[in-house]
Protein backbone atom coordinates (compact mmCIF):
# COMPACT_ATOMS: atom_id res chain seq x y z
CA UNK A 1 0.00 0.00 0.00
CA UNK A 2 1.21 3.44 -0.85
CA UNK A 3 1.14 6.47 1.42
CA UNK A 4 -1.66 7.99 -0.67
CA UNK A 5 -3.94 4.96 -0.20
CA UNK A 6 -3.37 4.88 3.55
CA UNK A 7 -4.06 8.61 3.79
CA UNK A 8 -7.21 8.25 1.67
CA UNK A 9 -8.52 5.39 3.81
CA UNK A 10 -7.85 7.35 7.00
CA UNK A 11 -9.65 10.42 5.69
CA UNK A 12 -12.57 8.36 4.37
CA UNK A 13 -13.08 6.75 7.76
CA UNK A 14 -13.24 10.20 9.35
CA UNK A 15 -16.21 11.06 7.11
CA UNK A 16 -14.45 13.64 4.94
CA UNK A 17 -15.25 13.46 1.24
CA UNK A 18 -12.31 13.01 -1.08
CA UNK A 19 -12.04 14.14 -4.66
CA UNK A 20 -11.22 11.14 -6.82
CA UNK A 21 -12.71 9.13 -9.67
CA UNK A 22 -15.27 7.38 -7.47
CA UNK A 23 -16.20 10.53 -5.55
CA UNK A 24 -15.82 13.58 -7.85
CA UNK A 25 -17.58 16.03 -5.51
CA UNK A 26 -18.77 16.01 -1.92
CA UNK A 27 -22.45 15.56 -1.16
CA UNK A 28 -24.02 18.70 0.27
CA UNK A 29 -26.72 17.96 2.78
CA UNK A 30 -29.87 20.12 2.70
CA UNK A 31 -30.27 22.39 5.75
CA UNK A 32 -33.36 20.48 6.84
CA UNK A 33 -34.71 17.26 5.38
CA UNK A 34 -38.36 16.96 4.44
CA UNK A 35 -40.53 14.91 6.71
CA UNK A 36 -44.16 13.86 6.50
CA UNK A 37 -45.07 16.98 8.49
CA UNK A 38 -43.60 19.43 5.94
CA UNK A 39 -45.86 18.27 3.11
CA UNK A 40 -44.54 19.47 -0.25
CA UNK A 41 -47.93 19.37 -2.03
CA UNK A 42 -49.67 21.85 0.25
CA UNK A 43 -46.77 24.34 0.31
CA UNK A 44 -45.75 24.14 -3.33
CA UNK A 45 -48.34 26.52 -4.76
CA UNK A 46 -47.88 29.10 -1.99
CA UNK A 47 -44.11 29.02 -2.34
CA UNK A 48 -44.39 29.51 -6.10
CA UNK A 49 -46.71 32.50 -5.58
CA UNK A 50 -44.36 33.93 -2.93
CA UNK A 51 -41.43 33.54 -5.34
CA UNK A 52 -43.38 35.27 -8.11
CA UNK A 53 -44.46 38.05 -5.72
CA UNK A 54 -40.82 38.71 -4.81
CA UNK A 55 -39.87 39.18 -8.47
CA UNK A 56 -42.85 41.36 -9.40
CA UNK A 57 -42.79 43.47 -6.24
CA UNK A 58 -39.06 43.97 -6.68
CA UNK A 59 -39.59 45.39 -10.17
CA UNK A 60 -42.41 47.68 -9.00
CA UNK A 61 -40.37 48.78 -5.97
CA UNK A 62 -37.41 49.74 -8.16
CA UNK A 63 -39.70 51.97 -10.24
CA UNK A 64 -41.41 53.48 -7.17
CA UNK A 65 -38.21 54.12 -5.22
CA UNK A 66 -36.19 55.48 -8.13
CA UNK A 67 -39.14 57.66 -9.15
CA UNK A 68 -39.47 58.86 -5.56
CA UNK A 69 -35.76 59.71 -5.33
CA UNK A 70 -35.72 61.41 -8.73
CA UNK A 71 -38.74 63.57 -7.96
CA UNK A 72 -37.95 64.35 -4.33
CA UNK A 73 -34.21 64.90 -4.55
CA UNK A 74 -33.50 66.02 -8.10
CA UNK A 75 -36.60 67.77 -9.43
CA UNK A 76 -37.84 69.31 -6.16
CA UNK A 77 -34.57 70.84 -5.05
CA UNK A 78 -32.98 68.25 -2.78
CA UNK A 79 -33.03 67.28 0.87
CA UNK A 80 -32.78 70.84 2.18
CA UNK A 81 -36.34 71.60 1.04
CA UNK A 82 -37.90 68.57 2.75
CA UNK A 83 -39.71 69.52 5.94
CA UNK A 84 -43.09 69.38 7.61
CA UNK A 85 -44.67 71.79 5.11
CA UNK A 86 -43.19 69.84 2.19
CA UNK A 87 -44.67 66.56 3.42
CA UNK A 88 -48.01 68.26 4.19
CA UNK A 89 -48.14 69.60 0.65
CA UNK A 90 -47.29 66.24 -0.85
CA UNK A 91 -49.81 64.27 1.19
CA UNK A 92 -52.57 66.72 0.35
CA UNK A 93 -52.60 65.00 -3.04
CA UNK A 94 -54.17 61.50 -3.30
CA UNK A 95 -51.56 60.65 -5.95
CA UNK A 96 -48.69 61.02 -3.47
CA UNK A 97 -50.63 59.24 -0.74
CA UNK A 98 -51.14 56.22 -3.01
CA UNK A 99 -47.50 56.38 -4.22
CA UNK A 100 -46.14 56.35 -0.66
CA UNK A 101 -48.69 53.74 0.44
CA UNK A 102 -47.64 51.41 -2.39
CA UNK A 103 -43.99 51.87 -1.46
CA UNK A 104 -44.75 51.11 2.19
CA UNK A 105 -46.87 48.04 1.55
CA UNK A 106 -44.66 46.53 -1.13
CA UNK A 107 -41.44 47.18 0.79
CA UNK A 108 -42.83 45.66 4.00
CA UNK A 109 -44.40 42.63 2.30
CA UNK A 110 -41.33 42.09 0.10
CA UNK A 111 -39.00 42.27 3.10
CA UNK A 112 -41.24 40.10 5.29
CA UNK A 113 -41.48 37.45 2.58
CA UNK A 114 -37.71 37.40 2.21
CA UNK A 115 -37.19 37.14 5.96
CA UNK A 116 -39.83 34.37 6.14
CA UNK A 117 -37.76 32.41 3.63
CA UNK A 118 -34.61 32.94 5.71
CA UNK A 119 -36.44 31.78 8.85
CA UNK A 120 -37.70 28.67 7.05
CA UNK A 121 -34.20 27.88 5.82
CA UNK A 122 -32.23 28.40 9.02
CA UNK A 123 -34.49 27.92 12.06
CA UNK A 124 -34.26 24.20 12.72
CA UNK A 125 -36.71 23.69 15.56
CA UNK A 126 -40.42 23.97 14.75
CA UNK A 127 -41.11 26.00 17.89
CA UNK A 128 -38.35 28.49 17.12
CA UNK A 129 -39.50 28.82 13.52
CA UNK A 130 -43.10 29.41 14.65
CA UNK A 131 -42.24 32.16 17.14
CA UNK A 132 -39.81 33.91 14.80
CA UNK A 133 -42.47 33.99 12.09
CA UNK A 134 -45.12 35.22 14.54
CA UNK A 135 -42.77 38.04 15.60
CA UNK A 136 -42.11 38.86 11.94
CA UNK A 137 -45.82 38.87 11.02
CA UNK A 138 -46.71 41.00 14.06
CA UNK A 139 -44.03 43.58 13.25
CA UNK A 140 -45.07 43.65 9.59
CA UNK A 141 -48.78 44.12 10.32
CA UNK A 142 -48.03 46.76 12.97
CA UNK A 143 -45.77 48.74 10.63
CA UNK A 144 -48.13 48.53 7.66
CA UNK A 145 -51.15 49.58 9.75
CA UNK A 146 -49.31 52.40 11.49
CA UNK A 147 -47.82 53.69 8.23
CA UNK A 148 -51.18 53.54 6.49
CA UNK A 149 -52.80 55.38 9.38
CA UNK A 150 -50.16 58.11 9.26
CA UNK A 151 -50.46 58.56 5.49
CA UNK A 152 -54.25 58.86 5.48
CA UNK A 153 -54.80 60.76 8.75
CA UNK A 154 -51.90 63.21 8.42
CA UNK A 155 -53.10 66.62 9.60
CA UNK A 156 -50.99 69.59 8.52
CA UNK A 157 -52.91 71.90 10.88
CA UNK A 158 -51.38 70.54 14.08
CA UNK A 159 -50.75 73.41 16.45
Amino acid sequence: MSAETTSAEATATEGVSLYDVDNPAPVIEPPRKRTKKTGSASRGNFEMQAWLFMRLSGIVLVVLVLGHLLIQLVLDGGVSKIGFAFVAGRWASPFWQVWDLLMLWLAMLHGANGLRTVINDYAQRDNTRFWLKMLLYTATVFTVLLGTLVIFTFDPNIS
